[in-house]
């Protein structure tokens, strides 16, 4: 028996097994993932379908047998599955190794919430959480994660997303001011609302609970007084 994994690149040939790892993987994993969208069938049809120069799938084979599987795009790592029985083995990390060796300027995937395994194998490599969401987005709709690995310079790599969530920020500010000029025109009066400002940043804090409410509010209260002088 074979100690190491061996990574190639997949073939038309390999998707079958693929999809077999795929479904096996999902199912062992019990309450980490949610119940199922797609009867295996569809699973099936679907992984049968892709478009293997538009991802970067690669094979994971111990003893002569597909063992496990990655798919990534330039910027995603969209899935990276073992079979259940060689779990423990090296092939996920092996996988992964070979991911991140091809995204040295970083790489972000999406992790249900409550895949904790999963989230603690991505962790102890280097990613990092950058987003959690409701669910409502996915076909599961389970709650999710956004892990980034930032690359072999993780400052710039970081710092590249800050520039982006910052031009999001702008664009956000915008908007909110142009809201407080319009409301203002129709307001009976201009006097400020403590109890609607209260509950505007108990709705954000529930959005970002790391900052906590009495920070939340701090922002809430300068963006609407500098929104409110804009509009001014």
């Amino acid at each position: 028996m074979s100690t190491e994994p061996v990574l190639r690149p997949a073939t038309a040939a390999d998707l079958p097994a693929l999809a077999e790892v795929h479904l096996a993987a999902r199912a062992a994993a019990g309450p980490a993932f949610p119940p199922a969208v797609h009867p295996d069938d569809e699973v099936r049809a679907w992984v049968a379908g892709w478009d293997l120069t538009a991802y970067d799938v690669r094979v994971a084979e111990l003893d002569g047998r597909v063992a496990g599987y990655s798919r990534a795009t330039p910027t995603w790592l969209d899935d990276l599955y073992v079979a259940p029985g060689v779990q423990g083995r090296g092939v996920g990390t092996a996988l992964l190794r070979d991911v991140l060796a091809g995204h040295p300027d970083g790489v972000g995937l999406w992790v249900f919430e409550s895949n904790h395994p999963a989230r603690d194998f991505y962790a102890r490599h280097g990613f990092v959480a950058l987003e959690r969401t409701d669910g409502s987005a996915n076909e599961e709709r389970a709650p999710d994660i956004r892990l980034v690995w930032p690359g072999s310079d993780p400052v710039a790599c970081l710092r590249t997303m800050i520039d982006e969530v910052d031009l999001l920020l702008g664009d956000v500010l915008a908007r909110r001011t142009a809201l407080t000029r319009a409301v203002q025109a129709v307001k009976p009066t201009g006097a400020r609302d403590p109890r609607r400002e209260a509950e505007i940043a108990r709705r954000v804090a529930e959005v970002v609970p790391e900052l906590g409410q009495e920070r939340v509010a701090r922002i809430v209260d300068v963006i609407i007084t500098e929104s409110l002088d804009a509009a001014r």
